[in-house]
């Protein structure tokens, strides 16, 4: 039991590193048949890792900050929405390449997209430097579906980088734009933080403090007489 546990770690480390490493030659001897198992059991696992850095990542000081129990919700939750988002992932890729000419199954196309998963670990991680790191994980993405696109589904080199391109630079822009939103929410806040302070308002907390001495300084009052 032990032994098998342990040879399938080995061989989902190995897929990841050569998914990372050398995709062409990954995505070129992939096995485009032999069920669903193997791959959503990589892309859970992949799920589990990337669960496990975002948690050590909040712990460090990068991220929100979570307690225990979210923590171990996030290591759960992730390969759930792994499988799930997987699935549909594969849908829609498998449309594509099937609009560009090819004559792959479902399956296959399930399997590009759960072992292009590979570089999540990586990601994850990226995703710590503010718009450089989502930029990047989506080319890096793309790169891998233009790789796959060619040894795999044995489409055209050019054709792959003008759709999956094109792709990749809408959901670039969308990122851009709402983590500008996000800055300038951000500092909207922040000005009237600091609007309400020099103005004297007070907070909520503050306001119940006062209400309470209030009433029991009524109170008091009420008992003399």
């Amino acid at each position: 039991m032990n032994s098998s546990i342990e040879k399938n770690i080995k061989t989902i480390l190995n897929t990841v590193v050569n998914v990372v490493s050398n995709p062409a030659g990954f995505f070129h001897d992939m096995n485009k048949t032999g069920g669903f198992a193997e791959p959503l059991i990589f892309m859970m696992s992949i799920g589990v890792i990337a669960g496990i850095i975002q948690v050590i990542l909040a712990g460090v000081g990068f991220g929100f900050p979570i307690s225990l129990y979210q923590a171990v919700a996030s290591i759960i939750i992730a390969p759930i929405f792994a499988g799930i988002f997987g699935f549909a992932g594969a849908g829609i890729l498998f449309i594509i390449w099937k609009i560009m000419g090819s004559q792959q199954s479902f399956e296959t196309a399930y399997r590009c997209c759960a072992y292009a998963g590979g570089i999540v670990p990586v990601t994850t991680v990226l995703t710590v430097v503010p718009f450089l790191g989502p930029v990047l994980n989506l080319v890096w993405m793309t790169y891998l579906l233009v790789v796959a696109s060619v040894e795999v589904h044995k489409l055209n080199q050019k054709i792959s980088w003008i759709v999956f391109g094109t792709i990749c630079a809408v959901f670039i822009l969308i990122i851009i734009s709402s983590q500008l939103a996000a800055r300038r929410i951000n500092s909207e806040m922040g000005k009237w933080g600091s609007y309400s302070e020099n103005k004297g308002y007070v907070s909520l907390e503050k306001a119940d403090e006062a209400t309470e001495e209030f009433l029991k300084g009524l109170q008091r009052q009420i008992n003399r007489a």
